[in-house]
C-alpha cells in the first residue's frame, strides 16, 4: 500500500440521487408502517409528519457541516471538532455498531421472505445474502452503487405505482368505485386512542426513517461531494412527504386502521381491498428489494465508518487497508463477520441472544443524531464569521428545538414499559464504547501516538483519489 492512498471516487451523480432518494425507504415502511397504524389509529399519517420533520432538520444541520467540509466519517469528523475525540469516537463506534445490527437483521428478514416461495434453512439463505452483498462492496464502490440505484429504482417506482393507483381508487376514479375517505372518522373516529398515541408513535416512526444521511458518506466519494450533498439534503423534503406522508395517508384511507391485516402487510391489505391479484407475491419481491438494498447500504455504511475510526488510530489499522480499486476490503469483510454473527445469533437464539442485540441498538440511533445537532450549534457559534453555502434555517431556534425534541423520545422511551429496556441497553452500549475510548487514549499514548498527526493522515485518506497497491 503507498504512503497517501485514498478512497475511490466512483460514484457518479446518478448514482448518488438515487441513493439518496431511496435511503430514506426501508422495509419498516412496507412492513411496520402497519404496527404504527394499529397502533395510532388513522390519525398515523401525522405521526409520520412529525417524525420526518425531525429527520429533515437533522439532515438540514448535517448537510450544512458536509457542504462546508465533505467527509466520508462525517458525522465522527463534526462530532470530534466540535466536542472532542471522545464524542467523534462515540459517534463512530456507535453508528457502526447500529449498522451492524441493522445488516444482521435484515438478512434474517430477507431470508423470511424467500421461505415465502422456496422452504431453504433460514441460516443458509441469510448467509447467501450476506456474501452476495459482502461481493459487492469488495468489488468497487461504483458496483455498490449501480446494485443500489437499481434496487432504490425499484422500491421508488412501487412507491409511486401504488399512490397513483391509491388516489384513483379514493377519489373515485377506480371501477365501480366512488370516492371515499369514511376510513379516516367511521371506526371509532380519526384519534380513536387519543392525541397521546400520535406521540408514542414517533418513537417507532423514526426508528424505520433512518437512512437518508447515507448520502453525505456517500458523497465524499463522488467527485463533485459539495452538490451532491445539497441535492440530498434539499430533496428529503419531498421524499418524506410523499413516500411516507402520502402513501400512510392512503393506507388508513384505504383500509380500516383495525383491519387485522394490516400487521402482516399494509401494503398488500390495500392490494387486496383494491381487488388486484398476486399483491402478496408482488409486495413480497418489493420488500426483499427494500431489505437488500438496506443490507448493501448497512455494508457499505458501516465499513466506511470502521475506515475512518482506524484512519484516526481509534480501530485497529489494519482496517484502513484499501484495495487497488479504493475500497477499505478489511473494514467491509470485518463488518460483515459482525454481521453474519449477528445472524447466526437470529438463527439459533433468536429471543435471547438475538433480542439483546436489537435492544442494545434500539435508542443508538437517536444519539448519534443528538450528537449531530449538539456539533452543528458548536460549530455554527465557533464558525460565526465563516462563509456557509448551506444554512440551518430558523438558527439556534430550530437546531435547539429539534434537539430537545429527540431528547423528549429518550424520555418518552423512559416511561414506555415496553421501550425502556432498549433504552437501558442503549445507554448501556455508549458507556462501553466510552470505556472503550479511554482504553484507546491510554494505548495511543502509551505508544506515543500523536492525535492531531492521526488526524491530519485520516484527513488524506479520505480527501485524496485511490492510488493503492495491492494488499498483503
Amino acid at each position: 500500500m503507498s504512503a497517501s492512498p485514498g478512497l475511490s471516487k466512483a460514484l457518479s451523480q446518478r448514482q448518488l440521487r438515487m441513493i439518496a432518494i431511496g435511503g430514506v425507504i426501508g422495509a419498516g415502511l412496507f412492513v411496520g408502517s402497519g404496527v404504527v397504524m394499529g397502533d395510532t389509529g388513522p390519525a398515523s399519517f401525522i405521526t409520520y409528519a412529525l417524525s420526518g420533520v425531525l429527520i429533515i432538520m437533522v439532515m438540514r444541520m448535517l448537510a450544512e457541516m458536509a457542504v462546508a467540509n465533505p467527509s466520508t466519517g462525517s458525522f465522527a469528523d463534526y462530532s470530534r471538532d466540535a466536542l472532542g475525540h471522545w464524542a467523534g469516537f462515540s459517534v463512530g463506534w456507535l453508528y457502526w455498531y447500529f449498522w451492524v445490527i441493522v445488516v444482521g437483521f435484515e438478512a434474517i428478514a430477507g431470508a423470511k421472505i424467500v421461505q415465502y416461495w422456496i422452504d431453504i434453512p433460514l441460516w443458509l439463505c441469510a448467509l447467501i445474502f450476506m456474501v452476495l452483498m459482502t461481493a459487492t462492496n469488495l468489488f468497487s464502490v461504483k458496483s455498490y452503487g449501480e446494485f443500489e440505484f437499481w434496487f432504490a429504482g425499484i422500491k421508488v417506482a412501487a412507491i409511486v405505482v401504488f399512490i397513483g393507483i391509491g388516489a384513483c381508487f379514493v377519489l373515485g376514479l377506480w371501477p365501480s368505485k366512488s370516492a371515499d375517505f369514511s376510513n379516516l372518522w367511521s371506526q371509532g373516529g380519526f384519534m380513536p386512542l387519543g392525541v397521546g398515541a400520535i406521540t408514542v408513535g414517533i418513537v417507532t416512526v423514526i426508528f424505520s426513517m433512518v437512512g437518508p444521511e447515507i448520502a453525505t458518506i456517500a458523497a465524499a466519494e463522488s467527485s463533485d461531494p459539495e452538490k451532491a450533498v445539497s441535492r440530498a439534503a434539499n430533496s428529503v423534503i419531498w421524499r418524506i412527504l410523499i413516500f411516507y406522508v402520502l402513501s400512510v395517508f392512503l393506507l388508513v384511507t384505504i383500509v380500516p386502521w383495525n383491519n387485522e391485516d394490516l400487521a402482516a402487510s399494509p401494503f398488500v391489505a390495500a392490494f387486496n381491498e383494491m381487488g388486484i391479484p398476486y399483491a402478496d407475491d408482488i409486495m413480497n419481491a418489493v420488500v426483499l428489494t427494500a431489505v437488500l438494498s438496506c443490507l448493501n447500504s448497512g455494508m457499505y455504511t458501516a465499513s466506511r465508518m470502521l475506515f475512518v475510526l482506524a484512519a484516526r488510530n481509534e480501530a485497529p489499522e489494519r482496517l484502513m487497508r484499501l484495495t487497488p480499486r479504493g475500497v477499505p476490503a478489511y473494514a467491509i469483510l470485518f463488518s460483515s463477520i459482525v454481521g453474519f454473527l449477528c445472524v447466526i445469533a437470529a438463527a439459533f437464539s433468536e429471543k435471547t441472544i438475538f433480542a439483546f442485540l436489537l435492544n442494545s441498538s434500539g435508542a443508538i440511533i437517536l444519539f448519534v443524531y443528538i450528537l449531530i445537532a449538539i456539533s452543528q450549534i458548536v460549530l455554527r457559534y465557533r464558525n460565526r464569521d465563516g462563509e456557509l453555502r448551506m444554512k440551518m434555517w430558523l438558527f439556534p431556534a430550530l437546531s435547539i428545538l429539534t434537539t430537545l425534541a429527540m431528547l423528549a423520545i429518550l424520555v418518552q422511551m423512559a416511561f414506555d414499559a415496553e421501550l425502556r429496556w432498549q433504552l437501558v441497553l442503549s445507554l448501556l452500549s455508549w458507556g462501553v464504547v466510552l470505556g472503550l475510548f479511554f482504553l484507546n487514549q491510554r494505548f495511543n499514548k502509551r505508544h506515543k501516538i500523536d492525535a492531531d498527526a492521526a488526524e491530519a493522515k485520516a484527513r488524506a485518506l479520505i480527501a485524496t483519489p485511490s492510488t493503492s497497491e495491492p494488499l498483503n
